[in-house]
């Protein structure tokens, strides 16, 4: 008997090491490369399965187990910054015994005096510390470590809904600090994954991932354009107007945070009951996303007596909802080919409703995802839909495989669709065809992405139009839009005459699309709409940039390693020599226009302008476009770092009344015009 104990200890002790390897693993996936591979249901059994065989062997304590630090998504871009208060996390449960027992304890810790739980709904974001003095914000602060965090405040004020200067005469302590989630709304989430699909970039799994990946964003004007939102749940400070959780969120909402209109105070089981159950429904109406709702007792003084446990407040707990999910088999895995050569699997499944849709299809990411589920054809899979989003198999039913189940999927060693043998780069995570002069998805994927509107903007011609005309063999590449004749496409299947003059003419109309959207049209790997911009603008022409140096391009404003390897790459190969060959005989705008050039100066060098209202003389584009050449930088928010603002007609009241207040100057179009031609003197 005693061998078999010494066995079963020896087996709990591994599996604490191996517990505890895992879930740092899954921290540092979560917080820090925002790319979660577990479920938040998983990843909490799993630390409850490390707490409870800590228990058993006292032994193994450690100071640096998860159980005891809280999970941390500090960045080595970032100035770290010690928190006043520490950053705790929150216990979590999922059912409602366990809410129960939660009520039960602060009752019986209280010694039966009676208190009230203010109910909220848990934000599925980004934690931010904000610290304000005389009505200012001064800091803002990630979580972190729960000790330290990253400085993000440049970032922070980016964002419209964190205000800069609070209300006056409001009554707010003179140094305070407020805590809560930065976000990315259900809208904002679905416009940056469809632009990053366009662009063959990953998708982030969720608006929580999305948010976090921003506001880590070395760059505040990208961050200003995502739109992030926020919500504000806890005051913190030692001159706090009430005594009471929820009464100083009330008081924080006057002084003009966002603080959500659906905090209730219970003073029941019951009543808190039915709070969790009415928003595990309703929160599917909400713009933003949910995971549950963050119970709190409200009376501060209580708080105190209550105390706080290593990495958790005793008298705070959340509540998660859970997941919807399925339970479907899988029927095939199918294989598709990208634009830059990238090969996604795909789970086609047995249709199966969720949140309200049917699911038939889920991502599989890449290999070593496919790897780890061990799918096996015919398996009975777990179906979630990640964020109520993007459906992704989180598990296999194992215990359902029996004879009939098929073999395990193995990934291709071949492209599914012109037979080359895959790669994989070193440190990436996808597989990809090398075959990009002949792969047909390829060739069709760059057609698609030259003639869409942030590049070419060639309109009338689709992914369909751009498949029928590979498919007849007379569109190669994308140069050869420019060889064709409206003769040669008429009477192709729905192309009449009419249709067939405007297309040919509407390509030739591109030729005068200027040379930094031809630069991001070629579809050069990682040079997005505003890395070709910044391109353009250094090196002026296509010529000078075809033989920059590695040195010369990193040199370049927001140009890293990755992306001066993948422009020189891109120019090195001969099929590319080619192609750029033919763009410069077609006649496509090859270099920076004389009026870009002429134009450029450093008149607004160091100001940050914000364009609002509608405008008579030139366009808002064509403002920003005036902005850049003569250094300004443009920023779609207003913030402490905004020089002034240039008004049009009808310029929205919110941006109006945020200028005013913070004393930020209203510039006319004439009187902006009239500073350029002045030479950047203001009057």
């Amino acid at each position: 008997m005693p061998d078999l104990f010494d066995d079963i200890e020896a087996t709990d002790k591994a599996r604490i090491i191996e517990l505890r390897r895992l879930l740092r693993e899954y921290n540092q996936l979560y917080y820090v490369q925002n790319s979660p591979v577990v479920s938040d249901f998983e990843f909490d059994r799993l630390m409850r399965e490390l707490s409870d065989l800590e228990k058993l062997y006292p032994d193994m304590a450690d100071s640096n187990s998860p159980t005891q630090r809280v999970g941390s998504d500090l960045s080595k871009g970032f100035r770290q910054v010690k928190h006043k208060y520490p950053m705790l996390s929150l216990d979590n449960t999922y059912s409602s015994a366990e809410v129960s027992d939660f009520f039960s304890r602060v009752s019986s810790l209280l010694g039966g005096q009676p208190f009230e739980i203010c109910c909220e709904l848990k934000y599925d974001g980004l934690s931010i510390s904000l610290v304000y003095q005389e009505g200012r914000l001064v800091q803002a602060v990630t979580r972190g470590d729960g000790v330290k965090g990253d400085d993000v405040t440049d970032n922070v004020r980016r964002i419209s809904s964190i205000p800069q200067i609070l209300k006056t005469g409001s009554g707010w302590p003179r140094v305070f600090e407020i805590r809560g989630e930065i976000l990315m709304p259900w809208k904002s989430f679905d416009l940056l994954n469809r632009e990053r699909e366009s662009q063959e970039e990953p998708l982030f799994a969720n608006p929580r991932n999305a948010a976090s990946g921003t506001l880590k964003l070395q760059n505040p004007e990208i961050v200003a354009q995502r739109g992030l939102d926020s919500y504000l749940y806890y005051l913190l400070g030692e001159e706090l107007p009430e005594a009471g959780h929820y009464e100083n969120m009330l008081a924080a909402r006057n002084w003009g945070f966002k603080v959500s209109e659906h905090m209730r105070k219970c003073s029941t089981i019951n009543e808190v009951m039915d709070f969790i159950n009415y928003w595990d429904t309703e929160r599917k109406n909400l713009p933003v996303a949910t995971d549950g709702i963050v119970l709190k007792v409200n009376s501060l003084s209580q708080q105190h007596i209550l105390g706080y446990k290593s990495k958790s407040p005793r008298w705070a707990i959340a509540y998660k909802f859970q997941a919807e999910k399925a339970l479907t088999k899988l029927e095939s895995v199918s294989y598709q080919v990208g634009r830059t050569g990238a090969v996604t699997p795909v789970a086609n499944l047995a249709p199966v409703i969720l949140s309200g849709t049917t699911v038939r299809r889920a991502t599989l990411h890449n290999q070593d995802f496919v790897e780890n589920l061990d799918l096996h054809n015919g398996d009975m899979v777990w179906v979630e839909k990640g964020g109520e989003i993007i459906p992704k198999i989180t598990a296999v039913d194992t215990a359902s495989r029996n004879a009939s189940t098929g073999s395990r999927i193995k990934f291709i060693s071949k492209c599914p669709e012109c037979g080359a043998e895959l790669v994989r780069y070193a440190g990436e995570s996808a597989n990809y065809c090398p075959n990009s002069s002949s792969c047909p998805p390829q060739i069709k994927g760059r057609v698609e992405h030259f003639i869409s509107r942030k590049a070419m903007a060639i309109d009338g011609i689709g992914p369909e139009t751009v498949d029928l005309f590979f498919r007849k063999g007379i569109v190669k590449d994308f140069t050869d839009l420019y060889s064709l004749k409206a003769s040669d496409i008429t009477n192709f299947e729905g192309i009449g005459d009419k249709s067939a003059d405007n297309m040919v003419s509407t390509i030739a109309n591109s030729k005068s699309v200027p040379f930094e959207r031809v630069l991001f049209a070629l579809g050069i790997r990682f040079v997005g709409e505003v890395v070709a911009k910044n391109l353009a603008k250094a090196f002026k022409s296509l010529d000078a940039l075809e033989n920059a140096s590695f040195e010369q391009l990193i040199a370049v404003d927001e140009i890293g390693e990755k992306i001066a390897r993948s422009v020189i790459e891109y120019f090195a190969d001969p099929i590319n020599k080619d192609i750029v060959a033919k763009v410069k005989s077609i006649g496509l705008q090859t270099r920076l226009s004389d009026d870009s050039i002429g134009g450029e100066s450093d008149l607004l060098s160091g100001k940050t302008i914000v364009i609002s209202g509608v405008f008579s003389i030139h366009s808002r584009e064509e403002y920003k476009e005036i902005i850049e050449q003569n250094g300004g930088k443009n920023s779609s928010s207003i913030s402490s770092k905004t020089s002034f603002v240039l008004v049009g007609e009808n310029m929205g009241p919110a941006k109006r009344e945020k200028a005013e207040r913070m004393g930020i100057r209203l510039m006319s179009e004439d009187d902006f015009l009239e500073l350029l031609n002045n030479k950047g003197t203001e009057q």
